[in-house]
Formats: C-alpha cells, structure tokens, sequence
C-alpha cells in the first residue's frame, strides 16, 4: 500500500506541475499577443521597447 501511495502522490505532483507550467505558458502568450496588437501607443511602444530588450526581433 505504501508503493501505491507513493506512486499516486508523485502523479499528482507531476500533474500539477505540468498544468502550472502550462497555464503560464497560455498566460504570456496572451499578454504578447494582446501587448503586440494593442492600438494604444503607449501600451505598444512599451512592448515593442521589452521587445528590443529581450533580444527578441519584431520588425
């Protein structure tokens, strides 16, 4: 019973961490994508300055 325990307690630890890493990972790919298409200047130029800062290519 021990062995079952733990391997249940490892599956569900595996699993919450895969849904944390995935939640993230849909979370900054919506503020990207609403920070890159956002018609408000200051709100564009702020991500297109994060943009440059990161190194990553926007234009």
């Amino acid at each position: 019973m021990t062995t079952t325990t733990n391997t249940t307690i490892r599956a569900s630890e595996k699993t919450t961490a895969l849904l944390s890493v995935l939640f993230m990972a849909v979370l900054g790919g919506a503020i990207l994508f609403a920070a890159g298409h956002a018609q408000s200047a200051t709100l564009h130029d702020a991500a297109h300055d994060i943009r440059h800062a990161t190194g990553f290519p926007c234009h």
